[in-house]
């Protein structure tokens, strides 16, 4: 069962569980990093989930909350012990949104805004390669290969018929009039988004130039939902050297309420999959 569980979505679990126990102790993260004669940091790295647990920090955390069930000390040294295992992703080496992916690979639903881009899991192997190259223009091609690899490892949770991932994209019509590649390559992209729309688990809405200002006039995100309840949904916005994770229930509700006026402001379906064709036509001119 542990080789199964992914080490991202387990920090979280573990780290959530641990700021409970120090919240019912009424303790600071301060206090306890003094106790321990660590960083204030440290402790809150290990309660967001982005850093990786050791079975003696947990031991050490029990100690300074005086947890006596040695069960749930158990089940938790079990938490840290599988947070600790690689997940598909690792195979790959040092990739920096590993944190976003771990969350992705374990998501029930996504809900995504791109203002400039064809969604990544909506994107065919040839845009993708074109995009990141583009991106990162000093990478060497194994770099650039090795993200596309990626890229298309994780459109497997779209295609898979088994509890596929539930998605929901807003598109900016600038994401379809900007030419990665060439022209070729961008019809047979647009062809591709029109085709992955009809699945049923795959929503897509072109937001149009004619709306004006909405409200993700400020940039792409993403909120993302799990299946166990005592996960909290997460928004994700990506940033150029550090990514953005918010998981407070208030910052999640505002960021949910946009997606709401963003997907009423946006062209509906079947409008969306006709917009989205005459595009392509125009791209075969």
């Amino acid at each position: 069962m542990a080789s199964n569980v992914n080490p991202t979505v387990r920090r979280r679990r573990l780290g959530q569980e641990l700021r409970r126990l120090r919240e019912l102790k009424g303790m600071t993260a301060e206090e306890v990093a003094e106790r321990l004669l660590v960083s204030q940091s440290k402790i809150s790295r290990l309660e967001n989930g982005r850093r990786s647990i050791s079975q003696r920090d947990v031991r050490d955390l029990c100690g300074v909350y005086e947890v006596e069930d040695h069960r749930i000390v158990d089940s938790l040294m079990q938490m840290a012990k599988d947070s600790r295992q690689q997940g598909w992703w690792h195979a790959f080496g040092d990739i920096p949104y590993s944190v976003y992916i771990g969350l992705e690979t374990d998501a029930a639903s996504l809900r995504v805004y791109e203002p400039q881009i064809v969604p990544g899991l909506l994107q065919t192997r040839e845009y993708a390669e074109a995009l990141i190259t583009g991106a990162l223009p000093e990478s060497p091609v194994s770099e650039v290969e090795k993200r596309v690899q990626v890229r298309m490892r994780r459109q497997e949770r779209v295609a898979t018929p088994d509890g596929p991932l539930r998605l929901w994209a807003v598109v900016d019509e600038a994401a379809l009039h900007r030419v990665v590649g060439n022209k070729q390559l961008m019809r047979e992209q647009l062809e591709h988004l029109i085709e992955q729309s009809q699945l049923p688990h795959v929503t897509v809405q072109v937001l149009p130039f004619s709306m004006g200002a909405h409200p993700g006039i400020t940039g792409h995100y993403a909120v993302l939902e799990f299946p166990d309840a005592s996960d909290s949904s997460v928004v994700y916005i990506e940033g150029v050297t550090s990514d953005l994770y918010l998981e407070k229930a208030n910052d999640v509700h505002k960021y949910t309420v946009m997606y709401e006026h963003l997907r009423a402001q946006a062209l509906n379906v079947d409008q969306t999959r006709e917009f989205i064709e005459d595009v392509a036509k125009a791209y075969a001119k």
